[in-house]
């Protein structure tokens, strides 16, 4: 029998899913792309039922659903109650990757562990509070033990934020060290970058959460700026840093840290199709990111 083309179902929240996730898809060797928009929790188990009736059991490995979109609680509410619609071993595979949050917080995770043991570690994120902050604070928590887990600081311009980040990652992960702050100059005394090991700046494209007081930081090892657009999240960060040296830091941009989130991506895409039964989110894509 031959075998049944590969078809990803491209689900979004979005008047129009996303261009960029769907050429991953086809350079990652998927077929066929079926685009779906402005798709709620309401209709996804016609496009679940669609995708797991049409194919016998040993032919749904070569379908595989994946959720993207902008709105990030609006993708999540979409892959939990895809999963409600599957019927014992009539499923497929699927991936949730809204705005590219979990490969980008896999890849700047999977970035920081090859320079430096996280253990006991100092980590502040910049504009952390958005999908991708929160998301690479759960990955450097969940890489350590409770004896040797590293202090995470989530900074925010609104505190309120903050504290109900911290507070939502310490019932995921109650060992975590999670320590709300209010974003501030590095040069005050109390500001989190002080005593930092590591600084990542996860904020909105287009402000600049930090100026260039980061390269008189003795302490400070590992700067990662995502932010791709002008001005840099982290002055003296450019997009294209990529292991960049600083007085001894190391420096990553965007474009740095976004060569190997097409990589995860790319691999994660593949591994739907290898199984019928797999569901990335951000810890089985970092997973998936220890071998490339």
């Amino acid at each position: 029998m031959a075998v049944k083309p590969k078809t990803m179902l491209h689900v979004s929240p979005d008047p129009q899913p996303s261009v960029f996730d769907s050429i991953v898809a086809v350079d990652a060797g998927v077929e066929h792309v079926l685009q779906y928009a402005n798709v709620t929790p309401q209709q996804i188990q016609d496009i679940v039922h669609g995708a797991i009736f049409t194919r016998g059991v040993d032919d749904l490995k070569s379908t595989a659903l994946f959720i993207g979109g902008n709105d990030v609680d609006a993708a999540g509410a979409l892959f939990d109650e895809a999963k409600k619609c599957f019927l014992g071993s009539l499923r497929v595979s699927l991936m949730a990757d809204p705005n590219g949050c979990n490969t980008t917080a896999a890849a700047t995770v999977r970035t920081l562990v090859k320079h430096i043991d996280l253990a006991g570690k100092n980590v502040t994120i910049l504009g952390a509070t958005g999908p991708v902050g929160t998301r690479i604070a759960r990955l450097i928590a969940r890489s350590s033990t409770s004896e040797d887990s590293p202090q995470i600081n989530l900074c925010s311009r609104d505190f309120a934020k903050a504290k109900k980040a911290c507070d939502g990652l310490s019932k995921m992960i109650p060992h975590g060290k999670f320590i709300p702050y209010q974003q501030g100059r590095c040069g005050n005394s109390d500001s989190p970058t002080c005593n930092a090991d590591i600084i990542i700046s996860a904020g909105a494209a287009g402000i600049q959460l930090m100026d260039s007081d980061w390269q008189k930081l003795e302490k400070l090892q590992v700067v990662i700026d995502l932010n791709a657009v002008p001005p840099a999240g982290i002055l003296g960060i450019h997009p294209t840093d990529d292991s960049k040296i600083f007085d001894g830091k190391v420096c990553y941009g965007a474009v740095g840290i976004g060569n190997l989130k097409m990589k995860i991506h790319r691999h994660a895409v593949v591994r739907l199709f290898q199984t019928n039964e797999s569901a990335f989110e951000a810890e089985e894509i970092f997973a998936i990111s220890e071998n490339i």
